[in-house]
């Protein structure tokens, strides 16, 4: 019997799109850090992004993606979605809210569309790596590729 190849909601989605990608698997049980992700599979910490969920003072949830060693800039991510201030997501509600778990939560398919902000340094990269919707995967696309299908704006939101 040959072995099903695990495809995440968000590689189907991909695939969908016809949008080209590479996925890595690795063995993870719970959640780890993006930079001990990047150590474990030898990817190169600036090429390797986190996805971060926040709730803005109007209760809207905001998505954000940034390189993995930096720190969201709450000032400036709130003023890159216009609210007047957003606060981190709580650990407890990221499932519900994005339908993901802690870890391997990526901004293509979450349960529901929320605007996206990618950080301006992914705008020059010819690929960039984002968990791939599950622990133990990354998957590997174009920048650009990305911003389109989480229908994605560029913004400097690092601290």
């Amino acid at each position: 019997m040959s072995k099903k190849e695990l495809k995440t909601n968000a590689m189907r989605i991909l695939d969908r799109n016809k949008i080209p990608y590479e996925y890595q698997t690795y063995e993870c049980d719970e959640f780890i850090d993006g930079i001990t992700v990047a150590d474990k599979i030898g990817l190169p910490h600036e090429q390797v992004y986190k996805t971060l969920v926040t709730t803005g003072k109007s209760g809207q949830h905001y998505v954000f993606v940034l390189p993995i060693a930096e720190e969201l800039d709450l000032k400036k991510a709130a003023k890159a979605v216009g609210e007047k201030s957003v606060e981190m997501l709580h650990v407890k509600d990221i499932t519900s809210v994005t339908g993901y778990v802690r870890g391997g939560c990526t901004a293509i398919g979450m349960k529901k569309q929320f605007p996206t902000v990618i950080d301006d340094s992914a705008r020059n990269l010819k690929h960039m790596y984002v968990s791939g919707g599950k622990l133990g995967m990354q998957i590997c696309l174009a920048p650009d590729d990305l911003k389109m299908l989480s229908r994605a704006e560029y913004a400097e939101i690092t601290v």
